[in-house]
């Protein structure tokens, strides 16, 4: 299992703020672009975002749900990836004095990333959790510092069923 620590010099609700905003996944998560919500009201359980993954000139189209939601403290999330089948990564913030400790957790479930998870494999997944944690912090940390206390408005989009037919941010 890749496990991978990084303590980001905000509060952890500024790292729960930029978690909780849908629109902004691609932003911190290593590979992906283009992130946009499209099933229920994330980070709620049961939502779901879709993003790209660009691998040379190869384009893909992945999906994460979120599986389980502690509003403010975890989030677990199951990206799936198509016939490289499926992965859990589970994130705590955990309060470090003023600061925010983050901690990431991922292990594949199901597909070919399950049959041909190997020391190598987990050594790329810990590089790839290395630069999308310091990702994550330049953001919050940038966050933290926009004058006035003034956020970027939360991508809290509701999408499906219970939209009542259109998107709402």
């Amino acid at each position: 299992m890749a496990v991978r620590h990084h303590l980001i010099r905000v509060g952890p609700g500024t790292v729960w703020d930029v978690l909780a905003d849908g629109h902004r996944y691609a932003e911190w998560v290593v590979g992906t672009s283009g992130s946009q919500p499209v099933r229920g009201h994330w980070p709620r359980t049961g939502a779901a975002i879709r993003y790209e993954v660009r691998l040379g000139p190869v384009r893909l189209e992945n999906e994460t749900t979120v599986r389980y939601c502690d509003e403010g403290s975890r989030l677990e999330l199951e990206a799936d990836a198509g016939l490289l089948g499926t992965a859990r990564i589970a994130i705590e913030l955990r309060p470090w004095g003023e600061h925010c400790l983050v901690l990431v957790d991922e292990h594949p479930l199901r597909g070919a990333g399950g049959r041909l998870h190997n020391v190598g494999f987990e050594a790329l997944i810990q590089l790839r959790h290395r630069a999308m944690l310091a990702r994550l912090a330049r953001l919050c940390e940038a966050e933290a510092q926009v004058p006035g206390g003034t956020r970027r408005g939360l991508g809290q989009v509701t999408v499906g069923p219970d939209a009542g037919g259109a998107d709402h941010a």
